[in-house]
């Protein structure tokens, strides 16, 4: 097999050290030299290692994409002459039998000689620093969630049906209810009556959810609870102020994916941060789907191709894609909506928000190469498209309800 790099190290990346493992294919020898070294995960040690590397004027450095300690060595060593190569550890899997650190240092050296590995996609330090952000908030916003879950728990155990009445626990008129109950008022007359606006409709509704058995442990546990919830607002909006100045050199990308239905300014940050808003890194938007994992994995054997569900990819990006597309499924009037519809009569609703991701997808890196916005085909695009399949759907409803359906051209004056 050809030998791309005369001079290839491998790094097994610890959290303590590194294993490095330098293959050398000296002229007129058929078997590799290989040295192998034991380095501290301490940056003054990755410096030394770079020199190390440098001195064995090896062209290309492989390392797997280990937790975040492969980070330490990666940044350090990313603007050193030779090539630096992350990649994915299913890529890079060993052979069975014995496992060493060694052997994997080893393996990562032979492959990358050979050149059968892919480097996986590492952003720019600007992109690191938004997807940090970006993270993040996602996760404070998750644990947000969680704490209201336990709210409502709490609420539960107390006879307190308040969920069942409100969409949100912890809007203003909820606050205002759950501050009273916590302060000592337990009259349900008097906690509906502390409803504002639109809830003031639901005051018998209240009434009856707001009549439980609340005691002094459960008011200690509501406030335990609000504290949290309050706690983790206050860090949301704090990340949300420093992603605003973070994201401004990409201003323009998120403002051109906020163009598409469904997606709000939080998604599109995300979307920015994940894919780094630079489409030339993916040849076609069928590479960023695949990237992303929001397309079915191929698998063929024996001249048969067996179904098989999405690839695994970015979890920060499907998050994303994901919530977009409820947002879609939940608002009529778009032509996404209209595809999902019609996916998800024929396919289900599951499979028809994964189609939906990819369609954004696609739609984001034909946006981003081509820099314009996004123009919507219409709600009733399908329609003018096949208007005579339109037409015989609706005719063939019609007769399944009894009618007789007679058809006549309309005068166009």
């Amino acid at each position: 097999m050809e030998v791309l790099h005369g001079r290839c190290a491998g790094l097994d990346i610890s959290k303590r050290d590194v294993k490095v493992c330098v293959r050398s294919q000296l002229p007129r020898r058929k078997q590799p030299d290989r040295e192998v070294t034991t380095w501290s995960s301490m940056t003054e040690d990755v410096l030394g290692l770079r020199d190390y590397l440098l001195g064995a004027q090896v062209s290309c450095v492989v390392m797997e994409a280990t937790s975040d300690y492969w980070k330490t060595f990666y940044y350090l060593l990313e603007d050193a002459p030779f090539e630096v190569m992350l990649v994915n550890a299913h890529d890079a899997k060993n052979l069975p039998g014995r496992k060493t650190d060694v052997s994997d240092a080893a393996w990562l050296a032979e492959l990358g000689a050979h050149g059968l590995l892919r480097a996986s996609f590492v952003p720019p330090p600007p992109i690191r620093e938004l997807r940090a952000l970006t993270r993040t908030r996602t996760q404070i916003v998750r644990e947000r969630n969680r704490e209201i879950q336990r709210l409502e728990k709490v609420l539960e155990d107390a006879g307190i049906k308040l969920s069942v009445v409100v969409s949100d626990i912890t809007g203003v008129s909820a606050r205002r209810m759950l501050s009273a109950l916590s302060s000592g008022e337990r009259d349900p007359d008097a906690l509906a009556q502390l409803s504002v606006r639109q809830m003031r409709a639901k005051i018998p509704q209240l009434r009856r959810a707001l009549t439980g058995r609340f005691t002094d442990h459960h008011a200690f546990l509501v406030d335990l609870h609000l504290d949290f919830i309050d706690q983790h607002t206050r860090v949301i909006d704090s990340l949300s102020t420093q992603i605003e100045q973070v994201v401004t050199p990409f201003r323009h990308a998120r403002e051109l994916i906020c163009t598409i239905p469904g997606i709000s300014m939080t998604t599109a940050e995300v979307i920015v941060a994940e894919t780094g808003a630079d489409m030339s890194r993916f040849p076609t938007a069928g590479h960023l789907a695949s990237w992303a994992g929001v397309c079915p994995g191929h698998h063929q054997s024996a001249g048969r191709a067996t179904n098989v569900g999405t690839r695994p990819g970015n979890r920060y990006l499907k998050g994303a894609l994901g919530t977009a597309a409820l947002s879609i499924a939940q608002h009529n009037g778009t032509f996404l909506h209209a595809k999902y519809v019609r996916l998800a009569k024929s396919r289900g609703k599951s499979k028809a928000l994964v189609a939906i991701e990819h369609t954004l997808i696609d739609i984001i890196w034909s946006l981003l190469t081509t820099d314009s916005i996004y123009d919507d085909l219409g709600a009733d695009y399908y329609t003018h498209r096949q208007p005579e399949r339109a037409r015989n759907r609706a005719v063939a409803t019609l007769q399944q309800l009894g009618y007789t359906v007679t058809i006549e051209p309309r005068d166009v004056a």
